[in-house]
């Protein structure tokens, strides 16, 4: 069998996997190489998906599908099963929004600038900050990261309402208007695209934080900028953004009591290492016949 990964690894990776796949070959290609291998690994470019007569199997080494929305998955031997990894990044993604939230709270952020600007300002920012204890909180998404996110606030003794798939905008509305603390980890939909507009961002509760963890299309970006200027809102934590790296101007890169932690909230220093693994976990399922780890279902785009 031959495969194409779309993802940089070292010698020492490419030999786990060779290792992990005996009788395999394997094609080391760039983003936007296209190939007629029957499994891929990684995240080709839409072009070198399209390309690809022969795909059978595509595992990517995301969460996200969105980009990939719009292809045509049949090929001439039946329709394509494309794979990603649902769950795989949890448990850093939620400790990424826990420790934004206590730092917004904490005024964490503020005391980092302070101390560059080597500025004392002692008592006076006490007034500004606040705890998440027994905070209301939303959870927008009912996914594996804002699941693990629910159980780290557990101690915290926050009531959290919770929005899934049979969300509704009048309950979401109500829910926001009440919480002092939101996160966001749905993916790329069409029917997320600037969800959080201007309008819902206004329904917030005033000096709330928000937190998106999902995809950067979710939110109205100049909506929730302003509202972070005004002070209207308490704090953001942003992960994701439409245009990554932002452009120089945008206004993320300024905007108050603002962290931008750079799509690196997943990130872990083993994180290669456990795609490999799950990849192999699912190659062997492949060749069985057996059901796939993290399938996306093509006519939801998740």
């Amino acid at each position: 069998m031959e495969i194409a990964v779309h993802i940089p690894l070292s010698e020492a990776q490419k030999h786990r996997l060779s290792a992990g796949a005996p009788g395999t070959t394997f094609r080391y290609l760039a983003r936007d190489e296209p190939s007629d291998a029957p499994v891929v690994f990684g995240n080709p470019t839409p072009a070198a998906v399209a390309a690809n007569p022969r795909l059978r199997w595509l595992q990517l080494g995301s969460v996200g599908f969105g980009e990939y929305l719009p292809l045509d998955w049949r090929r001439p031997q039946g329709t394509a099963v494309v794979t990603n990894l649902a769950g795989f990044f949890a448990d850093p993604v939620a400790e990424t929004a826990l420790a934004g939230i206590l730092a917004l709270c904490r005024g964490i952020d503020r005391l980092g600038d302070l101390r560059r600007a080597r500025r004392w300002v002692g008592d006076a920012i006490r007034a500004e900050i606040t705890t998440l204890s027994g905070e209301s909180v939303v959870l927008f998404g009912r996914g594996a990261i804002n699941g693990r996110l629910a159980d780290l606030l557990v101690p915290f003794g926050c009531a959290i309402a919770s929005f899934g798939r049979d969300w509704t905008a009048p309950a979401l509305d109500r829910a926001l208007a009440q919480a002092g603390v939101v996160v966001a980890t749905v993916p790329h939909t069409p029917l997320t695209e600037n969800l959080f507009d201007a309008a819902r961002i206004a329904r917030m509760r005033p000096g709330a934080i928000f937190c998106n963890l999902g995809r950067g299309s979710l939110v109205e970006e100049a909506a929730l900028a302003a509202a972070l200027e005004s002070g209207r809102l308490g704090g953001a934590l942003i992960d994701v953004t439409r245009d990554e790296p932002p452009a120089a101007d945008h206004p993320f890169w300024t905007t108050p009591n603002t962290i931008l932690t750079q799509h690196s909230g997943g990130g872990t220093r083993d994180e290669v290492d456990r795609k490999i693994d799950w990849f192999l976990d699912n190659l062997r399922q492949f060749r069985q016949g057996g059901p796939l780890r993290g399938e996306i279902s093509l006519d939801r785009g998740y």
